[in-house]
């Protein structure tokens, strides 16, 4: 009986690769340039992105405190 459920348990992984396999064969890759520009876009943009909150951030704080100093 044991070994009836180990030869069912083995089908479904085994399907299962088979479909993780044709599934990565759909898969398109982007070609090295345009990951590059991609890459270079989301870097600068949370660079940017970054700054802007740092910015506002610090004026805030000195707002804040010159308010509470008066």
């Amino acid at each position: 009986m044991s070994e009836a459920v180990a030869n069912t348990n083995k089908a479904p992984k085994k399907s299962w690769f088979k479909g993780l396999k044709s599934e990565f064969a759909k898969i398109i890759w982007e070609d090295k340039k345009t990951v590059t520009k991609q890459t270079i876009a989301v870097v600068s943009i949370s660079i940017v992105l970054g700054l802007v909150i740092a910015i506002l951030d610090m004026g805030l704080q000195y707002g804040l405190e010159f308010i509470i100093n008066l």
